[in-house]
């Protein structure tokens, strides 16, 4: 596999934690640098650490992964845009926003690697291939542009208000479902 080619897949299996990132950036207006850093820390280790362990899955379990990995997306990023509709519509507009937890980040991290295990998997069929770069490489594409997601966020957030966290819900809910789309019919 070429550089330019395992660029472009790291920037693909990126996107989905970007949408997450600029999500929690809308909705979490007290994010501060630190958690900025940490939502693009968490999600680049999670999209590093997944192909890591499908590769040492190795091939043979990759029918059984991909069968019900899209699931595991739908349901945790449902249940997670959902929870902020719920709160949007409960609150006040003075207190719409949602406050990010270590449990929420690493939820959200480990529902948008999920698609990184498979390629991991099919990594392992590739001969001389250096699969330790290629996570290397996965991990730094998502950490910048996931930190990048929740600065784009944070900017347009503050001048959406109350919306701002009924997007972010209807964001992940439709990243959610995407996933599965895809996986069930193409």
């Amino acid at each position: 596999m070429a550089l330019w080619e395992l660029v472009l897949l790291a920037v693909g299996l990126s996107m989905d934690a970007f949408a997450v990132a600029a999500a929690d950036g809308l909705c979490c207006k007290n994010l501060s640098r630190r958690w900025t850093a940490g939502i693009g820390l968490c999600f680049g280790l999670m999209q590093g650490i997944m192909p890591l362990l499908g590769y040492a899955l190795g091939s043979m379990f990759l029918d059984i992964i991909s069968t019900f990995d899209h699931y595991i997306a739908l349901i945790l990023l449902g249940f997670i845009g959902i929870r902020m509709l719920i709160e949007a519509w409960r609150q006040d507009p003075e207190q719409s926003e949602t406050h990010m937890t270590l449990r929420l980040l690493l939820v959200q991290g480990v529902a948008t690697a999920i698609d990184a295990l498979a390629v991991g998997v099919s990594f392992a069929a590739l001969h001389s291939f250096s699969i330790f770069s290629a996570a290397a490489l996965i991990a730094c594409v998502t950490f910048a542009l996931s930190a990048a997601g929740v600065l784009i966020g944070k900017r347009y957030g503050i001048m959406l208000g109350r919306k701002a966290q009924i997007l972010g819900g209807l964001l992940l809910i439709g990243i959610g479902v995407k996933i599965f789309v895809t996986h069930m019919f193409f």
